[in-house]
């Protein structure tokens, strides 16, 4: 199988190549570096967990995030890229690069994490304190754990792997069966929210983190082979731990939507766990998604801006009211709209059509980042934030309710929405929340996933939501607010069941047959 298979070496560039701001880690020299004599200290743990917080989620990060997350959910489309086209056409073949990117990238991590997890639970010295070393696998297995949830959510049964020397000696592995991941991963989790401590340095993990990924593990494996319900005790187990982070955690929302996607305000209070990218990495070591999705070279240091043809369909602008305008702006720009903090130099930016505005924050000297380049923009962008688990607290609450009105997932729901503007309800109902929260996250990765968690026990709902959509491009007037359809041309192929899961990718079929054998138990 080929899953990566890094060496201490690997770890040690990636340690100092990591991609984490200056105050998050200072980076020694390579110089007489190995496993014998770099683990000495809580120091050295802490250096070792940060440099798994950027450069190896580039693959990723650099178009699957969005390719799947929003293109092939259906907010999204770009016509001409070939294999982002297959994500709006539901044709996905084995041979996709961006499948493959994100298959090797999420074993990259489980393989980076392996291999800091064996070396501190054997050579670790007994003068580093029980405390530090747990802290720090706790930041380990949190990663880690994020890197299945993402496996299993896009190809179910996928190989567990917890020990890289194994793999090594014995490449071809089985796929384990589904639950059982969900497992490994709740497992990882837990370990995660107890070890974890309350607070840390910004865009480190913390117990929040873990616990409000926790309970959306347990609100996705709720309707794990069941039908038209979802199983209680999950949900239940989701909202006891989306409840701590939502009442005990003393955290609150950033008041700004449009500020959340600003780099001055990287890693605050509501963001619990995103990407640490750093500027000046260059090409596969940082944030490259102002290069591939900015509309215009004047947005992006060094040239770059091949966002002209990406934007938004006309299935999520339509759900926007216009109430709704500054998390509308915030995610895609609309003709004519005036962004003054982008090419700021320059005047600002007027767009000239429907295009990307999330994760677009401007050059170098719009950021006060005299190194940042073409292919490290510093957003970091954020892939568990609190207003997604305030959402997942709603839903566990609802349960398997087609509405509620229950006092709790109103005050959580309506801070979201009050965040945003738009008035408050007084009952939540299925249909809505999915819509506030296609809305709140879009352009974060996030929708295809809550397709898939509504895959998993009403299948027929989520087949009839792709279906359903009009996944075409538009125009706008800003002077009359009309929005004309500009067809792509694109033939859709009608989505399935089968849709829910990525093939594995076609080297990877080739290097270990035993992926397409039936899954196995791994407990």
């Amino acid at each position: 199988m080929k899953l990566i298979k890094i060496s201490i070496l690997l770890l040690l560039i990636a340690i100092a190549v990591g991609s984490c701001k200056k105050s998050f880690l200072n980076r020694p020299p390579l110089t007489g570096l190995t496993t014998d004599n770099f683990y000495k200290s809580t120091a050295d743990l802490r250096l070792a967990t940060a440099a798994i917080y950027a450069q190896p989620w580039f693959a990723w990060n650099n178009f699957p995030i969005l390719g799947i997350g929003d293109i092939m959910s259906g907010n999204m489309l770009q016509p001409y890229n070939s294999d982002l086209v297959q994500f709006t056409t539901f044709s996905i073949t084995s041979n996709n690069s961006y499948v493959t990117q994100a298959w090797q990238g999420f074993y990259d991590i489980v393989a980076h994490c392996n291999i800091n997890i064996k070396t501190i639970n054997t050579q670790l010295p007994d003068s580093v304190s029980v405390k530090g070393k747990n802290g720090a696998l706790g930041e380990l297995r949190f990663l880690r754990a994020t890197a299945y949830f993402y496996l299993v959510q896009l190809w179910g049964p996928v190989p567990i792997i917890e020990d890289n020397d194994k793999l090594i000696a014995n490449p071809l592995v089985p796929r384990n069966i589904t639950t059982d991941v969900y497992k490994f991963i709740i497992n990882d989790l837990r370990f995660a929210a107890t070890n974890l401590p309350t607070s840390d340095q910004p865009g480190r993990v913390t117990t929040w983190s873990a616990q409000g990924l926790l309970a959306k593990v347990y609100l996705t494996r709720a309707g794990l082979g069941q039908s038209m319900t979802r199983n209680q005790t999950d949900l239940d187990s989701a909202a006891y731990f989306a409840g701590n982070v939502c009442n005990t955690s003393g955290l609150t929302l950033l008041p700004s939507y449009y500020n959340l996607f600003r780099t001055q305000y990287n890693d605050n209070p509501e963001s619990l766990f995103a990407f640490q990218w750093a500027p000046g990495v260059g090409y596969g070591n940082g944030n490259d998604l102002e290069a591939q999705f900015a509309p215009s070279g004047a947005l992006v240091t060094g040239g770059g801006g091949w966002g002209g043809a990406i934007g938004p369909t006309i299935d999520l602008a339509n759900l926007y009211v216009p109430a709704d305008s500054v998390r509308r702006k915030a995610t895609f720009m609309l003709t004519g709209d005036y962004y003054p903090e982008l090419d700021a130099a320059g005047g600002g930016y007027t767009a000239t059509a429907p295009n990307v505005k999330k994760h677009i924050v401007g050059t170098a000297a719009d950021n006060n980042s005299p190194t940042m380049d073409l292919w490290s923009s510093i957003e970091h962008n954020t892939v568990l934030r609190l207003a997604d688990v305030y959402l997942v607290y709603a839903e566990a609450l609802m349960g398997n309710s087609s509405s509620t009105s229950n006092a709790l997932a109103l005050q959580y729901f309506n801070a979201v929405r009050i965040r945003a503007g738009v008035p408050p309800v007084t009952s939540i109902t299925t249909a809505s929340l999915m819509t506030e929260r296609r809305i709140e996250l879009a352009f974060e990765g996030q929708y295809w996933f809550d397709l898939v968690r509504l895959s998993y026990y009403n299948p027929q709902a989520a087949i009839a939501s792709l279906n359903g959509q009009q996944r075409d491009q538009f125009t706008y007037d800003p002077s009359t607010g009309i929005k004309t359809i500009t067809p792509s041309g694109l033939i859709i192929t009608p989505a399935t069941v089968a849709t829910f899961t990525l093939p594995i990718p076609a080297n990877d079929q080739t290097a270990d047959p035993k992926l397409l054998q039936a899954p196995v138990a791994y407990y």
